[in-house]
């Protein structure tokens, strides 16, 4: 049966590291590793993307609508913690899309160090972008009462931005561990 396969397609059939998973007929996966949920070319990892750019762009949206978020670095900050956020997440989102839509298993050492390694970089910038915002909402509405002084200062749309990227890190967070997990599993 293997003559009438073209030969590189036939070493590949052949290739001693390479396993047909139990789970899905048709996908390869290298020895050794595992299929984790959350992990890079799932379903799981699709949710978790989708959510998390459900998320960033609610989050971002309401922050940027704000009145006031512009005179303010923390804003700032988060607003663009929160546009690379939302970039990364949709590039993976695709990438998930793409692995789903045509089968192909995207499980190599090299590029699930660079999902995993931006996964953190984004939690990182996302956590801190939104405690630097939630600290100068803070100081806004319980020290200094700057929300009650200047009605026009949107403090409501403040807190529910900040609510929805604490949410929004909490998802980074899930697939930044499971990549991680994964990731460990190669060794």
């Amino acid at each position: 049966m293997l003559e009438n396969i073209a030969s590189p397609t036939r070493q590949l059939l052949q290739h001693p590291y390479a396993l047909h998973s139990p789970t899905t007929p048709g996908r390869t996966r290298t020895k050794g590793m595992k299929l984790i949920v959350g992990s890079p070319g799932t379903w799981s990892s699709m949710a978790l993307r989708v959510s998390q750019c459900i998320f960033a762009a609610a989050s971002l949206c309401t922050m940027a609508t704000a009145f006031g978020n512009s005179n303010y670095s923390a804003f700032a900050y988060m607003i663009t913690t929160l546009i690379l956020q939302l970039s990364w997440s949709l590039v993976l989102a695709c990438v998930d899309i793409f692995s789903i839509r045509n089968k192909k298993d995207i499980h190599n050492r090299a590029l699930v160090t660079i999902i995993v390694l931006g996964d953190w970089i984004t939690a990182v910038l996302v956590f801190t972008g939104a405690s630097a915002s939630a600290s100068v909402t803070i100081l806004f509405t319980r020290d200094v009462n700057f929300c009650r002084v200047y009605s026009q200062l949107a403090c409501g749309q403040f807190v529910l931005s900040i609510v929805l990227a604490f949410i929004l890190w909490l998802l980074d967070a899930a697939s930044s561990f499971s990549g991680f997990w994964l990731l460990v599993s190669f060794l």
